[in-house]
Protein backbone atom coordinates (compact mmCIF):
# COMPACT_ATOMS: atom_id res chain seq x y z
CA UNK A 1 0.00 0.00 0.00
CA UNK A 2 3.19 2.40 1.03
CA UNK A 3 4.15 1.68 -2.85
CA UNK A 4 1.26 2.59 -4.30
CA UNK A 5 0.38 6.09 -2.06
CA UNK A 6 4.48 6.99 -3.01
CA UNK A 7 3.84 6.62 -7.12
CA UNK A 8 0.40 8.39 -7.01
CA UNK A 9 2.17 10.65 -4.67
CA UNK A 10 5.64 10.85 -7.44
CA UNK A 11 3.03 10.72 -10.81
CA UNK A 12 1.45 13.99 -9.52
CA UNK A 13 4.49 15.87 -7.91
CA UNK A 14 6.28 14.45 -11.36
CA UNK A 15 3.27 15.98 -13.88
CA UNK A 16 3.47 18.98 -11.82
CA UNK A 17 7.08 19.67 -12.33
CA UNK A 18 7.01 18.68 -15.65
CA UNK A 19 3.99 21.39 -16.00
CA UNK A 20 5.92 23.85 -14.65
CA UNK A 21 8.87 23.64 -16.71
CA UNK A 22 6.85 23.40 -19.60
CA UNK A 23 5.62 26.45 -19.13
CA UNK A 24 8.29 28.26 -18.75
CA UNK A 25 8.91 27.33 -22.96
CA UNK A 26 5.70 27.55 -23.80
CA UNK A 27 3.99 30.41 -21.59
CA UNK A 28 0.41 28.37 -21.77
CA UNK A 29 -0.68 29.35 -18.53
CA UNK A 30 -1.84 32.52 -17.50
CA UNK A 31 -0.41 34.64 -14.81
CA UNK A 32 -2.35 34.94 -11.79
CA UNK A 33 -4.05 38.49 -11.35
CA UNK A 34 -3.19 38.81 -7.97
CA UNK A 35 -0.04 38.09 -7.55
CA UNK A 36 2.44 40.08 -5.02
CA UNK A 37 4.24 42.89 -6.67
CA UNK A 38 7.69 41.46 -5.21
CA UNK A 39 7.25 38.15 -7.29
CA UNK A 40 6.43 39.76 -10.01
CA UNK A 41 9.72 41.86 -9.78
CA UNK A 42 11.28 38.88 -8.88
CA UNK A 43 10.13 37.23 -12.21
CA UNK A 44 10.90 40.25 -14.38
CA UNK A 45 14.64 39.66 -13.04
CA UNK A 46 14.84 36.25 -13.93
CA UNK A 47 13.65 36.84 -17.11
CA UNK A 48 16.69 39.23 -17.68
CA UNK A 49 18.78 36.97 -17.37
CA UNK A 50 18.41 34.84 -20.58
CA UNK A 51 19.83 31.70 -20.18
CA UNK A 52 18.05 30.82 -16.00
CA UNK A 53 14.41 30.60 -17.07
CA UNK A 54 15.30 28.16 -19.73
CA UNK A 55 17.71 26.18 -17.29
CA UNK A 56 15.04 26.13 -14.86
CA UNK A 57 12.47 24.98 -16.97
CA UNK A 58 14.52 22.52 -18.21
CA UNK A 59 15.63 21.01 -14.78
CA UNK A 60 12.15 20.83 -14.13
CA UNK A 61 10.61 18.90 -17.00
CA UNK A 62 13.45 16.11 -16.47
CA UNK A 63 13.22 16.15 -12.95
CA UNK A 64 9.40 15.88 -13.23
CA UNK A 65 9.97 13.32 -15.75
CA UNK A 66 12.29 10.84 -13.43
CA UNK A 67 10.06 11.27 -11.02
CA UNK A 68 7.51 9.54 -12.60
CA UNK A 69 9.01 6.47 -13.31
CA UNK A 70 10.24 3.95 -10.26
CA UNK A 71 13.53 2.83 -11.42
CA UNK A 72 14.40 6.73 -12.06
CA UNK A 73 12.66 8.37 -9.10
CA UNK A 74 16.00 8.81 -7.24
CA UNK A 75 17.80 10.73 -9.85
CA UNK A 76 14.72 12.97 -10.16
CA UNK A 77 14.41 13.68 -6.30
CA UNK A 78 18.00 15.08 -6.28
CA UNK A 79 17.59 17.02 -9.77
CA UNK A 80 14.12 18.73 -8.30
CA UNK A 81 16.09 19.40 -4.81
CA UNK A 82 17.99 22.24 -6.28
CA UNK A 83 14.92 24.30 -7.77
CA UNK A 84 12.55 23.23 -4.98
CA UNK A 85 15.17 25.09 -2.50
CA UNK A 86 14.54 27.92 -4.78
CA UNK A 87 10.73 27.91 -4.35
CA UNK A 88 10.96 27.40 -0.94
CA UNK A 89 13.04 30.47 -0.38
CA UNK A 90 10.93 32.41 -2.52
CA UNK A 91 8.12 31.66 -1.01
CA UNK A 92 9.55 32.55 2.44
CA UNK A 93 11.16 35.92 1.37
CA UNK A 94 8.02 37.12 -1.40
CA UNK A 95 5.08 34.69 -1.11
CA UNK A 96 4.44 33.26 2.36
CA UNK A 97 0.74 32.30 1.48
CA UNK A 98 2.43 29.00 -1.09
CA UNK A 99 4.02 27.63 1.43
CA UNK A 100 1.79 24.74 2.54
CA UNK A 101 2.01 23.60 -0.75
CA UNK A 102 5.87 23.86 -0.87
CA UNK A 103 6.08 22.06 2.29
CA UNK A 104 3.84 19.30 1.30
CA UNK A 105 6.28 18.85 -2.38
CA UNK A 106 9.61 19.18 -0.06
CA UNK A 107 7.86 16.13 2.43
CA UNK A 108 7.26 14.31 -0.53
CA UNK A 109 10.57 14.51 -2.24
CA UNK A 110 12.16 13.64 1.16
CA UNK A 111 10.20 10.75 1.29
CA UNK A 112 11.15 9.83 -1.87
CA UNK A 113 15.42 10.69 -0.71
CA UNK A 114 14.69 8.38 2.39
CA UNK A 115 12.88 5.69 0.75
CA UNK A 116 16.24 5.27 -1.91
CA UNK A 117 19.33 6.25 0.65
CA UNK A 118 20.45 3.08 -0.31
CA UNK A 119 20.67 4.64 -3.91
CA UNK A 120 23.05 7.41 -2.82
CA UNK A 121 25.18 5.56 -0.32
CA UNK A 122 27.58 4.58 -2.78
CA UNK A 123 28.29 8.58 -3.81
CA UNK A 124 29.72 9.36 -0.17
CA UNK A 125 31.33 6.30 1.28
CA UNK A 126 34.50 5.96 1.01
Amino acid sequence: MKAKVLFVLCLLTGLMFLNAGLDKFFHYMPVPKDMPEKMVKSGMAMMEIGWLMPLVGAVEAIGGLLLIFKKTRALGAIVILPVLVGILLTNITVAPSGLPIVLTIIAIITWVIIENWHKYLPMVRE
